[in-house]
């Protein structure tokens, strides 16, 4: 008897959330797992409270939801499998697979569809890395 069996895929669930939640609830979360300050770097804001409207209703602008959902799916994904200390690590060191680039500053300030594979390749590898 020949038993199929799936293999885990590492982010999926973290993906289906950053799709799926409201934007009100997105930056909730997200901020629960890295703080308003990191939260808003990401989003290219100066200041906590613009992060603290979007959690109530507030409709963000430029490519902020975008940056803060691919953020949010990161973040998630490494939360599965490390503590906050070190997704918090993670986001803002050096990082290797980056070719020592900032992971936070590439979700920042680069061309999510550039940095968006670079950034989840260097997430799995993280994970496979133990």
């Amino acid at each position: 008897m020949v038993v199929a069996t799936t293999l885990p895929r590492p982010g999926l669930e973290a993906h289906r959330e950053a799709i799926s939640l409201s934007f009100p609830e997105l930056v909730s979360r997200l901020t629960a797992l890295i703080g308003r300050k990191l939260t808003a770097y990401v989003a290219g804001v100066k200041d906590v409270r613009t992060v603290d409207g979007w959690k109530k209703g507030n409709s963000p602008y430029g490519e902020a939801e975008d940056r803060l959902r691919l953020t949010f799916q990161v973040v998630r994904t490494l939360g599965e499998h490390d503590s906050q200390r070190i997704v918090q690590a993670w986001l803002t060191g050096v990082n290797p697979e980056l070719g020592d680039r900032i992971p936070l500053r590439l979700l920042r300030e680069g061309d999510l569809n550039i940095v968006g594979p670079e950034v989840m390749a260097a997430v799995r590898a993280f994970i496979a890395g133990g």
